[in-house]
């Protein structure tokens, strides 16, 4: 009998790859979605790439009424994904209190919730966020870097739910969590089935691009080209969505199987490269040779200057590592970008 896997925030960007890889690994998934930021067609991509639909919900996190009787509809649930969160850096820090509301209180009712239905372990959808600007001497970051003042709310609430987590644990929860903490996620399905497609105007780096290789938008705009870089814009880690969505597999698998070794465990998710925003731009159009105007601005509230992985502890401790070469993933994105004109 195959082991069944709620995955919220499940039509999401993240969410509907990680679906993908779950399916294919042989678990049932229960994908929940309020679809503030995806649409009601993601299952049947996902459907295309798999030959098994998910079952989904239309269901607010927040609603803990909601997910209690979706948790009983689907028992035993033997674990969480929990992706459900507003996540844009810019955004948080105009609207902070619609980030603290939606990525803290749905976190809350899931952990009040796994003791009542005998969930086995949840899976936290963390950030490199937590880490703040690390110091020179903490990159490439490590899971014991220390975990610095946040730069924005968005990355303040993956601070707080981290501990709400940790003292939740401490606390004798009946339960196990695995906290993976990850950087800059890019790209999309090789099918184009699915891709990251945000609603209104993009808040993150390559959807703004491959748009405006597309011509939906005029320019890119890069925030800032005096940071103390080699080409002076932000440098990021920049790791390929299927690549990161099978690390949810193997944290899952590491749960429900019983092979934790501690109630809370952390890993970063990286390729353990930093790559410049510049150093995107100019991949991208060497990989698919489409040029792509943008304009440099001045520096985005809330942005960190630089910060790439150390995923040594997931490479040997989860057996995963980034295989995805980043020419790769950014023709997968234009891939799934030109589907959607």
């Amino acid at each position: 009998m195959s082991k069944t896997i709620i995955v919220t925030g499940g039509t999401g960007y993240i969410g509907s790859h990680t679906t993908v890889e779950l399916i294919e690994a042989g678990y049932d998934v229960v994908a929940i979605d309020n679809l503030s930021n995806s649409t009601a067609d993601v299952p049947d991509g996902i459907a295309r790439i798999t030959g098994r639909r998910p079952t989904f919900y239309e269901a607010d996190c927040n609603d803990r009424e909601a997910m209690d009787r979706i948790f009983a509809q689907h028992a035993p649930v033997s674990g969480i994904i929990h992706f459900a969160a507003s996540k844009a850096v810019g955004e948080s820090v105009h609207k902070p209190l619609l980030y603290y509301r939606n990525n803290i209180v749905s976190l809350l009712n899931l952990l009040e919730l796994m003791p009542r239905h005998g969930v086995e372990g949840i899976v936290f959808s963390s950030s490199c966020t937590v880490y703040g600007q690390p110091a020179p001497s903490d990159l490439p970051v490590t899971e014991d870097a220390p975990i610095r003042p946040a730069t924005s709310p968005y990355g303040n609430t993956k601070q707080i739910n981290e501990e709400i987590i940790r003292d939740t644990i401490h606390a004798d929860a009946p339960f196990r969590a695995i906290l993976l903490r990850y950087f800059n996620p890019i790209g999309a399905h090789p099918s184009a089935e699915i891709g990251e497609r945000p609603a209104g105007t993009p808040q993150n780096l390559v959807p703004y691009l491959t748009q405006t290789a597309a011509g939906i938008r005029p320019e890119l705009r890069v925030f800032g080209d005096d940071y103390d870089t080699p080409d002076g814009s932000c440098i990021r880690d920049y790791i390929d969505i299927v690549d990161l969505a099978r690390a949810h597999v193997e944290a899952v698998r590491r749960l429900v199987d019983g092979q934790a070794t501690e109630p809370l465990e952390v890993f970063n998710l990286g390729t353990g490269r930093g790559v410049s925003v510049l150093e995107l731009i100019r991949t991208f159009e060497e990989a698919t040779g489409v040029r792509v105007p943008y304009q440099i601005v001045g520096r985005r509230e809330g942005d960190i200057e630089q910060v790439w992985a150390d995923p040594t502890r997931a490479n040997r401790v989860l057996g995963w590592t980034a295989r995805t070469p980043l020419s790769d993933t950014l023709r997968n994105a234009w891939k799934w970008q030109q589907r959607q004109e």
